[in-house]
């Protein structure tokens, strides 16, 4: 709950302190006095924008403050420690505007930003006023409200965990079903050099080895007679050199026998003339080979002509073509394993529907459930309201069933609320409600009804008086007290069959002093609430007739808070039921 709020500098407040109690608060005071000037503090505490036009002129800063209580609400405190906030009875938010545009944050004196601001006032407060209205009558919001009402959350989160995966897949499938198409032609020109490639088949070194083959059969006559020449001077001739070599070594051995002096080996004379007799017979070898095969050198010509034509098409070497052979083969297989993806995919997303529909009808079932039992407590709620003939409906423009489900972020169903104000009348979607008072009954109703499932504590109505009156407004002010009873309410209110049932009245005044206006924001006691209520009956000239009216209304309030009418024992009753 909100215990203290400190202004400075904010607007027209030059420096405020503001204290609040449990139960119903209630702020009054002259149009433009600056009572919203409140709401707007309170709102820049949620981590609404700021903006330098909100310091007070002449000012380099705005300070709002707050304390809150929290000793009760284990959730936040235990979000605050997770998120590495001090954490204990009572939380204090801080936030400085300045004209240089550093702002600051403090939550717990410790620095913060306005997105962890926002994470934790979500627990806080919530202001219901012009914004509210809007809330209730975008359509898109009233599942949000049903679930929140049915207990659906749980439900509800188990789905969109379902959906977001499912969303994911298809998304996944998507980009690769594109990068398909895109690729598709590109693969084609791909598999057609590949092709050219492979029906080529040419192996590493093979460029090499044809130009050496294309090299001998190009000057296979040369070779034949330099190979014949060579093997008659070894050995085929009279006086060959293997036959005078013989007598050379014939001639060392006998020397040797007689002067062993002669330091020549005769061992490796001997080898020398072993390999020179094996050198003769691998020429005759080789001359026989030699045999010229111009289909040969035809074929070898036709093949290098081919892998040249390759190797300029694919960096200009043999060992580029290879490689550029190996990366069109990996590319073609990613190719294989986008459709390999695509099938595992297809048949995750299958897995995901079949989890999405059961979810989706499950989901269904439980807002089936909740809005009946929506329509029942708001219609009492509006009843209760002075609209004795109004109906509360829960249209499902489109729900799940068996036959038909459609799969959106929040479900299968489409959810709108209806009203109709008189009996007869068809009911209309929220949106076209013409009457200011009916929808602010309606956003009161809703406030009421959900107050029991919402776990923010402190509620904050600004325009819940807006085009209502009379006996209406009594019954609005009895029902804000209602609410109180499990939310601290902070009212601001010009009615004052509202402003008769708060337990804490503050008054905002203006004043003019040393040519500024300043807001001034005071608690007031029985004998002033008298003055004010007064005033908001009768205006400026606040007759005796107006005060004993307003001593009425003080004593028919305090008497209802000691023993609560009907209203409240309905309430009390239905709470106990549910």
């Amino acid at each position: 709950m909100l215990h203290d709020l400190s202004i400075t500098n904010f607007a027209i407040i030059d420096e405020l302190h503001v204290s609040f109690a449990d139960g119903l608060n209630i702020i009054s005071g002259e149009t433009g006095a600056g009572k919203s000037i409140l709401i707007g503090a309170v709102s820049l505490l949620l981590g609404d924008r700021a903006t330098a036009e909100m310091i007070r002129t002449k000012m380099d800063t705005a300070t709002v403050e707050a304390l809150f209580n929290i000793q009760n609400n284990k959730p936040l405190q235990e979000k605050l420690t997770a998120m590495g906030f001090s954490a204990g009875a009572e939380l204090v938010i801080r936030r400085v505007i300045s004209r240089n545009g550093k702002n600051r944050v403090q939550i717990n004196g410790q620095m913060a930003t306005l997105a962890n601001l926002g994470r934790i006032s979500e627990s806080l407060i919530n202001i219901c006023g012009q914004h509210e209205h809007q809330v209730i009558l975008c359509a898109e919001n009233h599942i949000d409200i049903l679930d929140e009402f049915g207990g659906c959350l749980g439900e509800r989160r188990a789905y969109e965990d379902i959906y977001l995966r499912h969303q994911q897949i298809c998304s996944r499938i998507e980009k690769l079903e594109e990068a398909r198409r895109h690729r598709q032609e590109r693969t084609d020109l791909i598999e057609f050099q590949l092709a050219e490639i492979k029906n080529l088949d040419p192996c590493a070194g093979e460029d090499t080895a044809l130009a050496e083959e294309k090299k001998v059969l190009s000057n296979i006559q040369k070779l034949a007679d330099w190979s014949d020449r060579a093997y008659t001077l070894l050995y085929e001739e009279s006086g060959c050199i293997n036959t005078q070599l013989k007598e050379v070594l014939t001639r060392i051995d006998d020397i040797q026998k007689i002067d062993p002096n002669l330091k020549l080996s005769l061992p490796d004379m001997e080898n020398s003339y072993v390999t020179l007799q094996e050198a003769a017979l691998v020429l005759r070898d080789y001359r026989g080979k030699l045999i010229f095969d111009p289909e040969r050198l035809a074929a070898i010509d036709e093949r290098l002509d081919m892998i040249n034509r390759l190797k300029r098409k694919h960096g200009g070497t043999l060992e580029s073509l290879l490689a550029r052979k190996r990366e069109m083969e990996e590319e073609l297989q990613q190719v294989s394993g986008v459709e390999e993806e695509l099938l595992r995919l297809r048949q995750e997303k299958d897995a995901a529907v079949r989890d999405l529909r059961q979810k989706a009808l499950e989901l269904s079932q439980f807002r089936t459930q909740a809005a009946t039992r929506l329509k029942e407590a708001v219609d009492a709620e509006i009843h209760d309201l002075n609209m004795p003939h109004a109906g509360f409906f829960v249209q499902f423009l489109r729900c799940c069933t068996e036959e038909e489900i459609s799969y959106g972020p929040k479900g299968g169903d489409v959810i709108e609320f209806y009203l109709t104000a008189n009996t007869g009348e068809e009911p209309k979607a929220l949106n076209r409600i013409a009457s200011g008072g009916e929808l602010s009954r309606i956003v009161l109703a809703l406030k009421n009804v959900l107050s029991q499932t919402g776990s923010v504590a402190t509620v904050v109505f600004d325009e819940v008086d807006s085009g209502i009156g009379g006996a209406t407004a009594e019954i609005v002010g009895r029902k804000l007290q209602d609410l109180s009873a499990h939310h601290q309410v902070i009212c601001i209110t010009h009615l004052p069959q509202i402003a008769s049932f708060g337990g804490r009245h503050l008054r905002v005044t203006k004043q003019v002093s040393g040519g500024r206006t300043s807001a001034m924001v005071e608690e007031i006691d029985e004998k002033q609430k008298i003055e004010e209520i007064g005033r908001m009956l009768a205006g400026v000239d606040v007759t005796e007739t107006a005060k004993d009216h307003a001593r009425e209304m003080l004593a028919a309030a305090k008497a209802e808070r000691v023993s609560p009418g009907r209203g409240r024992r309905r309430h009390a009753e239905k709470s106990a039921h549910q």
